[in-house]
């Protein structure tokens, strides 16, 4: 049994088990959309947009870089035929060593960048999960259930009023 699966089934049972409740009294469910909160709230935009100031540069020299090699590799194959043996080896081998050297330099890149977005992620995350606490505690729900749903209709998701209060909160500071 997969994650996804057990979280659909503890759910179905959260939720079957709560509706026998609801006869004795009113049962308060709020749905959120995780995914929603990560792409549309302030502090993800603001996260989002850090990030590409931080490696905005970078990545357009990687692209120049790019760029160079690609350019220096077509005048090679233009120039190799008026070329001697050993310039054309010498020149192959330097854009053997620079497309290494390129490669070298986007995986550390990537790895920067990765680590970066997870950091910021998890920051938004924390943010997010005390809107919802927050929420939980002061509107009295009785079970918030965030993504792991089949289905949710409008009257219990309130991803909007948690995208709200964080986009509140994030003005206020």
């Amino acid at each position: 049994m997969n994650l996804t699966t057990l979280k659909t089934l503890v759910c179905t049972v959260l939720i079957a088990g709560a509706t026998t409740l609801a006869g004795a009294q009113e049962l308060k469910i709020g749905y959120i959309n995780g995914e929603r909160v990560l792409r549309e709230s302030t502090p993800a935009k603001a996260a989002q947009a850090k990030l590409e100031a931080e490696f905005g540069k970078r990545e357009r020299e990687l692209a120049d870089d790019a760029n160079r090699l690609k350019a220096a590799a077509d005048r090679l194959d233009k120039e190799a035929p008026t070329l001697s043996e050993a310039e054309r080896t010498r020149r192959q081998r330097e854009l053997i060593e620079q497309d290494r050297d390129l490669q070298r330099k986007r995986r550390a890149f990537q790895e920067d960048l990765n680590q970066r977005k997870n950091e910021e992620l998890a920051n938004v995350v924390e943010r997010a999960n005390k809107v919802i606490k927050q929420i939980f505690d002061g509107e009295k729900y009785d079970l918030i259930v965030q993504d792991g749903v089949v289905f949710a209709g409008p009257r219990v998701d309130i991803t909007d009023k948690v995208i709200r209060t964080l986009n509140n909160a994030a003005g206020g500071k």
